[in-house]
């Protein structure tokens, strides 16, 4: 009978199937036959490690000198720790996403060096369909690429106040909506107020007096309970506005970029907290261009083409520059002395125009005053390049 089926089946004993002979990577990995084994880091010597960070497993690719995979495992959480301490020194990078800091000074203190990098960047080296073994494998190789970008690790202080201005941008967020919800309820009425979040709160009991007769019950006290809702957001995010201006007060960088006609406290605190180290860019242009400052372009063929900014980067600090630098162009106007240059840009161009241009030259500013561990001078004049 096993004759006959060898026979049928195409297959002898001489074709039997045997295991393939064992290698790094699959001494690293586990596979059917020699499951991976608990145990410690590997001697080998590895150089580089990819991390694919998740909630509680963790993807891991390392390579030797060589640029030789000698390392594929997954880690649990409570696992990482240990192991990358009986690990030699060497070179990290994850993608820049939640947890990244938190882990990219865990292994810091342990002595490693570890790099962080925006997603966009790692994607283009993931060489098949994704997953988390892939995402590692392409993490490895991104981090070893001599012209990638990193991403500054933010410290614990400076990831606490972002935290605030956060959470102080979402309950803005919420009071708006909250404000419109009101607005959009009463004109299904006929009850119709001006322009503005001030005046919803200030004429909404009027009104409700006012027409009281026409409207029932239920929906007066409805728009109570809305009121009541709109008050406490706004009394959050007053006193979200106090902590901030209470970490600006305390901080000598953020009260130094103050200075500059455009940025206030909030402006001031969320740049030195995003800005972690000014060093990291090579000149002010490239601070300007991570805040999506500065124009996109098209261009082919030696032929420049610009268009309008990149808008890349963090929306909330680029917000808050632009809006700081309206605030600045209406009080230059108002002023008979102003500045020249900012006089001869507003007679050029559209307001519009001006105030992404001034917060341009802001973010530039505020690099050379961090970077240089200077001063702001309003009459600063640069020295002409050398010939």
């Amino acid at each position: 009978m096993i004759a006959e089926l060898e026979t049928r089946c195409g297959y002898s004993k001489a074709m039997v199937w045997t295991p393939p002979p064992e290698t790094a990577s699959l001494c690293q990995s586990g596979s059917v036959i020699k499951p991976l084994e608990p145990g410690g880091a590997s001697n080998m010597n590895i150089t580089t490690i990819g991390i694919d960070l998740a909630k509680n497993v963790f993807q891991v690719h390392g390579v030797d000198a060589r640029g030789k995979a000698v390392l594929k495992r997954q880690l649990r959480r409570d696992q990482m720790a240990s192991f990358f301490a009986n690990l030699p020194a060497c070179v990290i990078g994850m993608e820049a996403c939640a947890s990244a800091h938190h882990w990219a000074r865990k292994l810091q203190g342990l002595g490693h060096t570890v790099c962080l990098m925006a997603p966009q960047f790692v994607k283009p080296y993931v060489k098949t369909n994704k997953n988390d073994i892939a995402d590692a494998e392409a993490i490895c190789e991104a981090v070893a690429r001599p012209s990638m970008r990193f991403v500054p690790v933010k410290s614990v202080e400076q990831q606490a106040v972002l935290s605030l201005h956060r959470v102080r941008q979402g309950f803005v967020k919420a009071r708006t909506a909250q404000a419109n919800q009101i607005r959009g309820l009463l004109g299904e009425f006929g009850l119709v107020m001006p322009r503005g979040i001030a005046h919803v709160a200030k004429r909404v009991p009027e009104l409700i007096d006012k027409a009281s007769e026409q409207l029932p019950a239920t929906l007066r006290e409805l728009i109570a309970r809305l009121l009541c809702h709109l008050r406490e957001l706004d009394r959050q995010v007053g006193e979200l506005e106090a902590q901030i201006k209470a970490w600006h007060r305390s901080s000598a960088l953020s009260q130094r970029v103050a200075k500059i006609p455009g940025i206030g406290p909030l402006g001031a605190s969320a740049l030195v907290a995003s800005i972690s180290d000014a060093r990291s860019f090579a000149n002010g242009r490239q601070t300007s261009a991570w805040l999506g400052l500065v124009p996109r372009q098209n261009s082919s063929g030696g032929k420049s083409k610009l268009l309008g900014m990149s808008k890349r980067g963090d929306t909330y600090l680029r917000t808050l520059l632009i809006h700081g630098a309206r605030s600045a162009i209406l009080s230059a106007q108002r002023r008979a002395n102003t500045d020249p240059w900012l006089a001869g840009l507003l007679g050029r161009r559209h307001p519009n125009i001006a105030a992404v241009a001034l917060a341009n030259k802001n973010v530039r500013t505020v690099w050379a005053l961090l970077a240089h561990d200077r001063e702001f001078r309003p009459d600063y004049i640069p020295a002409p390049p050398a010939a």
